[in-house]
């Protein structure tokens, strides 16, 4: 008798457990080993979800917390291309922990577009992007027909609010006022603004002007990003095209930037990525080791203060401050991705307030670069 009841009690813990794992098949565990809690965009490819999920539907299907049930928000990305390339989820992984996912059928509920980018062609062929905590702005063909308006960099505007605001700023046309959601105070004429990129010959930044063609890969909630090409110049004795692939995702103070250069002799190109300097006095931070190149401006009068990092993924050869720029000196290698992150904080957007948090924030991205959370499907 009490051989059969251990008998029954093990055939049920064999049940129990081939059904434990049946349930657990396309578990998704997202580790985070760093020491700090993240919040982040997480991009799984699109085949390997198919490989574990073979007969799911696209428009049926949500990602839900395997234990709890709780959805999260997601994106599918084509990249520019007319089919899915991944899928993005947003998550927060707490310190030193992980969180099992996993894709169930069901309508997915809708999310606020949290990014956002477009081609302005009613203020001089801007381009513009945002997320739910910065954006920014390139310029177009149509502004050289002001020289007295040109500008090359990145601009800066700034935000206090998670709302997206680029439409409704330039339907307001004063933008340089704040009217309760931040504003564009941000300076930077030819210079290379907040993380541009440019050749550097004979002690010289050898400018592309402003970008003529565009096209939008992919467009919110989480994830947008674009393509800009710049027409052929000159440099020195180098005939050169450059072409830069842009995204931004939710939650991040920070761009992440592409660059491809096309040289007619094939050669690497010196290259300087910089923030522009201002008079007044202003905190810097420069790592040439790390790649770290941070800038914590001055106070703007009313405005506030605005800092500005570069983050490398390429060896820096070098870094200097000269009357214009804080620099950090690399070499692009032709046909090949150059690829670095730009970024800005606004003290009055209720997240970092002084030099000391800026710096540390831009330190904590640069590891979390370094060590991204770990993915793996059972």
């Amino acid at each position: 008798m009490a051989n059969n009841t251990k008998r029954a009690a093990m055939i049920l813990l064999l049940l129990f457990t081939c059904a434990f794992l049946r349930a657990q098949k396309g578990v998704i565990t997202i580790t985070n080993k760093s020491a700090h809690a993240r919040e982040e965009v997480v991009a799984f490819p699109w085949r390997t979800v198919l490989q574990h999920y073979p007969n799911l539907d696209t428009a049926f299907f949500k990602v839900v917390n395997a234990g709890t049930k709780k959805e999260y928000p997601v994106q599918l990305a084509s990249n520019g291309t007319d089919s899915v390339q991944q899928l993005l989820v947003y998550v927060a992984v707490p310190a030193k922990g992980a969180i099992n996912l996993q894709l169930v059928k069901g309508k997915r509920a809708p999310i606020a577009s949290r990014t956002y980018c477009r081609f302005v062609p009613e203020r001089k062929d801007d381009f513009a992007w945002e997320n739910d905590r910065i954006a920014f702005r390139v310029y177009g063909k149509a502004l050289e027909q002001t020289p007295n308006e040109m500008a090359f960099g990145i601009d800066v505007w700034v935000k206090r609010t998670d709302s997206l605001v680029i439409n409704k700023r330039y339907r307001r046309g004063n933008y340089h006022e704040d009217a309760g959601d931040g504003l564009d105070y941000y300076h930077v004429g030819l210079t290379l603004g907040a993380g541009g990129i440019a050749p550097f010959m004979a002690d010289t930044i050898r400018y592309a002007g402003t970008f003529s063609s565009w096209k939008i890969l992919d467009n919110g909630p989480l994830r947008s990003t674009f393509q800009l090409v710049y027409d052929e110049w000159k440099a020195g004795n180098k005939k050169l095209r450059m072409t830069k692939n842009v995204s931004i995702d939710a939650g991040s103070q920070f761009t992440r930037t592409e660059v491809n250069f096309v040289t007619n002799d094939n050669e690497v190109l010196p290259v300087v990525t910089g923030i522009i300097k201002r008079k007044e006095a202003g905190a810097m931070l420069l790592n040439e080791q790390e790649g770290l190149l941070a800038y914590w401006e001055a106070q703007h009068g009313n405005d506030g203060t605005t800092g500005v990092a570069c983050i490398m993924q390429t060896l820096v050869a070098g870094m200097q401050v000269d009357k214009t720029h804080l620099l950090a000196h690399s070499v692009a290698a032709p046909q090949q991705p150059f690829v670095y992150y730009h970024g800005a904080a606004w003290d009055k957007g209720g997240r970092i307030a002084s030099a000391k948090d800026w710096f540390a924030h831009v330190k904590t991205f640069r590891t979390n670069l370094q060590q991204p959370l770990v993915v793996s499907i059972q």
